[in-house]
């Protein structure tokens, strides 16, 4: 929690608001989404942002703290705030993508927040994403914190997720390693779509990766309604 506060009528304020939110994935209050200031300190697994005089406490990822400027300097994070009963606490990331990332390991079973920034410690976002999508249980079990039960949950829970996060995917005949080219979340809300209309998630994929060749020059002004319409498309001319 913010290190310049607490105490009990801090405790007091928050009280009436501690029932609401059971879980920090699903309650409906305001929270801090994102932070601006100035370094007042940083360690490797925490750093506090000093805001307009008020400090925040914001636990971080080693790849975060490799990204931080120096001491008095001024840092943007993205912040997802965690509320539990005995409790506040933020936790900071120095990109979009792996806030997003973090939302989706804490939803695995057995995966808190300090085992989840602790996984994005050891290994970069896209590297993550392929390879709990390829299920490479072997380089999973090398993170700090994961063994063997850990690792095969993360490819149950989140295989079918992250295929598009990381523009990775697993061909059904053949397995073969497919990378979409940039804009993995514009790729990844058109594949979205196209598995809400019926279409297998591989079948998508391949879809838009043949879009994205035929159209090389445009995918990256493309809009996702685009996206989806030529992927529409290329699955018509099969």
């Amino acid at each position: 929690m913010p290190p310049f506060y607490g105490g009990r009528a801090h405790d007091q304020l928050l009280a009436p608001f501690c029932p609401r939110l059971q879980s920090f994935t699903e309650n409906d209050s305001p929270m801090i989404a994102t932070l601006n200031g100035l370094v007042f300190a940083k360690m490797p697994t925490v750093v506090i942002l000093d805001v307009n005089g008020v400090g925040y406490e914001v636990f971080i990822s080693g790849r975060t703290y490799d990204a931080l400027p120096e001491t008095g300097n001024s840092c943007f994070l993205f912040v997802q705030t965690v509320v539990r009963e005995d409790a506040i606490t933020l936790y900071g990331f120095h990109k979009k993508d792996e806030k997003e990332l973090f939302l989706l390991l804490v939803t695995v079973s057995g995966i808190g927040p300090k085992l989840a920034l602790t996984i994005l410690s050891g290994i970069g976002v896209e590297e993550l994403c392929r390879t709990i999508t390829l299920k490479d249980l072997s380089r999973l079990t090398t993170l700090p914190g994961v063994g063997k039960k850990t690792a095969q949950r993360l490819c149950m829970e989140l295989g079918e997720k992250l295929g598009g996060f990381s523009g990775v995917f697993m061909t059904e005949e053949s397995g073969v390693q497919v990378v979409a080219a940039g804009g993995s979340h514009l790729v990844a809300d058109a594949a979205s779509a196209l598995v809400n209309l019926g279409y297998p998630q591989y079948t998508a994929y391949q879809a838009l990766q043949a879009a994205q060749l035929q159209f090389p020059d445009a995918v990256a002004t493309l809009k996702v309604e685009d996206l989806i319409r030529l992927a529409l498309q290329s699955l018509a001319g099969r």
